[in-house]
This record gives structure tokens, C-alpha cells and sequence, in this order.
């Protein structure tokens, strides 16, 4: 069976069939976007906002912290008649060691085994995470161009339990 070559299955950097390894740099290129707006990404706080003059303020909340990695949501808050909304409300995670970030959509990457060729599970899931990075990468240049970044003057900073 011969790959599609329609729309969702060609490179935007290069016009050919996707691959892996396009992904690949495409977290690389979103993590170096992040370290521009973050310099710090090993995000020594829990939650921050940037705010920018021609922009919406940046939500930025940590949600998980380990060795090597840290998940974190980006939004903006907006407040109705219904109340709080973030939206987009990225979840990224940043792989410190591996110099890569990727958004992902949910709390937790579906099971899928890809053990087989062609698995049609493994396939909607890279097209999502295709997508959902392509639209990282774009919102992260975007909040660029408009001044937002956590820089250390602009953020609340977790203090040592020996200094409390």
C-alpha cells in the first residue's frame, strides 16, 4: 500500500512525504522558540504571566516537574458570563536532556502499538502531534514578534525553603 501523499501527509519545510525525522526537528526548532521565551526552562516557578503591548497577557502554568523534563500549559485567559476560558491552553512538555519540546493534547498520550507496519492508530496520532506542534511553533513566534517572554525580571521565582 502506497502512503498518501494528500495534504496531512506532506512536509511543510520540504513538500515530501512526512517523516519521523521531520517531527523530530520540529520539536527541536519549537524547544529553541521556548528558550527565548523561557529563559530559564527548567522553570524555577509554578505559574507566571507575560504581558505584552499589543497582545493578550500569556498564561504560563506549571503542571508537572521531573529530572529531565517539565510539563507546562500556555493560555490565554479570557473572562465572560460563563467564566474563566483558556484557550488555546497548550500543554507542552520540554525534554531538557534532549534539547526537544513537544505539545501534546491531553493529559496523557493515547496507547497505541505501532509493533505492526502501517498501524492506523500510530498514523492519526503522529498526523495530531504533527498539527498540534505546527501550531506551537507558530503561536510561540507569534508571542515572540509581540514582546511576550518570562524573562527572570518578569516572573515570581520559587524561594529555598532556608530562606523562608
Amino acid at each position: 500500500m502506497q502512503a498518501s501523499t494528500g495534504h496531512g501527509y506532506v512536509c511543510p519545510c520540504c513538500g515530501k512525504p512526512r517523516r519521523l525525522a521531520h517531527l523530530l526537528d520540529l520539536y527541536e526548532r519549537n524547544y529553541h522558540l521556548l528558550e527565548r521565551l523561557i529563559p530559564e526552562l527548567e522553570l524555577p516557578f509554578d505559574e507566571a504571566v507575560s504581558r505584552s503591548q499589543s497582545d493578550l497577557p500569556l498564561h504560563l502554568r506549571v503542571t508537572d516537574r521531573d529530572r529531565y523534563t517539565v510539563s507546562f500549559k500556555l493560555s490565554y485567559e479570557f473572562v465572560d458570563q460563563d467564566g474563566v476560558r483558556r484557550q488555546p491552553d497548550l500543554w507542552v512538555r520540554v525534554y531538557r536532556d534532549a534539547a526537544v519540546a513537544e505539545a501534546l493534547a491531553c493529559s496523557q498520550r493515547p496507547p497505541w502499538d505501532a509493533t505492526e507496519e502501517g498501524d492506523p492508530k500510530a498514523g492519526q496520532f503522529l498526523s495530531a502531534q504533527w498539527q498540534r506542534n505546527l501550531t506551537l511553533g507558530k503561536w510561540l513566534e507569534y508571542l515572540l514578534e509581540h514582546g511576550h517572554g518570562f524573562s527572570l525580571a518578569a516572573r515570581p521565582r520559587i524561594l529555598p525553603a532556608a530562606a523562608l
